[in-house]
């Protein structure tokens, strides 16, 4: 089932007006969250990422557009998909809603929410080769859109394409700037010693709820010291390790960049700490 404008309906059901501008013009913001037993994984930071994302694209926010309306919605949606118990990948998208043309004739929204099952409630750390390499066709824009979840990614599906092709597992993306600034599908870490850097917000990289959280566990940690400046593709192959983060993996330890091969212990210390904090909220 689909949660469309809060009403349950068959997949086969669905439709979109050919005019749609998230379709059009990529005119629209997107939520993943990760649901286990009923619980949404840091739904706080996801829901007010979603209003911040909104008024940064100057969408007109409903008044019943509350946390606890969109967390009774989520929930419903996933309920109509299996047991409370179980584990699930939801989406809220939220998009325009205009006649088509270039510039909006309203700013109403309209959203829908889907949700599917995964098999595990908690984070686990893949213990499977996972090697990546850059993709240097196309780059992100340094600045605050993308930092956003908006449903502009063509330049992702072409480097999870190349990826696909060259047999990677992902991709890293470059800014202008040729600076390293996140991964096809999440925000990266480099370990080098006790020191763990993260490109900052300002060189475009998505504003990541996981990574806000392994930012949070960090400066908990006095044995690691958290340094948010730029990556140079050249840092890669120095560090001792390098891991992506996004809400639904969790953690995900990078295995091998070119000739360099990286550990996994302080993914693996962090993801426990970050299991801790997705149960006590």
């Amino acid at each position: 089932m689909v949660n469309s404008n809060g009403h349950l309906v068959a997949e086969s059901e669905i439709s979109f007006h050919p005019n749609n501008r998230g379709l059009a013009y990529g005119d629209a913001v997107f939520e993943t969250l990760r649901v286990s037993a009923g619980k949404i994984f840091f739904w706080e930071d996801h829901y007010f990422r979603l209003m911040a994302s909104m008024r940064i694209l100057r969408m007109e926010i409903p008044m019943n557009f509350t946390m606890e309306y969109l967390e009774d919605e989520v929930l419903k949606t996933t309920s109509s998909v299996g047991t409370a118990q179980e584990t699930y990948r939801a989406k809220i998208l939220v998009w325009r809603e205009a006649d088509g043309k270039y510039k909006p004739e309203s700013n109403d929204i309209s959203f829908v929410i889907t949700a599917e099952t995964l098999p595990h409630p908690f984070y686990t750390l893949p213990n499977v080769p996972y090697e990546v390499e850059l993709f240097k066709d196309h780059y992100v824009n340094s600045g605050l859109l993308s930092t956003l979840k908006t449903n502009n990614k063509v330049l992702n599906v072409l480097g999870s394409i190349y990826a696909k092709e060259n047999d990677y597992a992902n991709c890293l993306l470059l800014n202008e700037k040729k600076q390293v600034v996140e991964a096809l599908n999440g925000n990266i870490f480099l370990v080098k010693g006790y020191t763990i850097k993260t490109p900052p917000l300002e060189d475009g990289c998505l504003n990541g709820i996981l990574r806000k959280q392994i930012i949070k566990i960090l400066g908990q940690l006095p044995d690691y010291i958290l340094d948010e400046t730029s990556v140079s593709p050249f840092e890669l192959q120095k560090a001792d390790e390098l891991f992506i983060t996004n809400v639904i993996t969790g953690i995900q330890p990078v295995s091998k960049y070119r000739k360099k091969e990286y550990a996994s212990e302080v993914a693996k210390e962090l993801l426990a700490k970050l299991n801790v904090k997705a149960r006590l909220g």
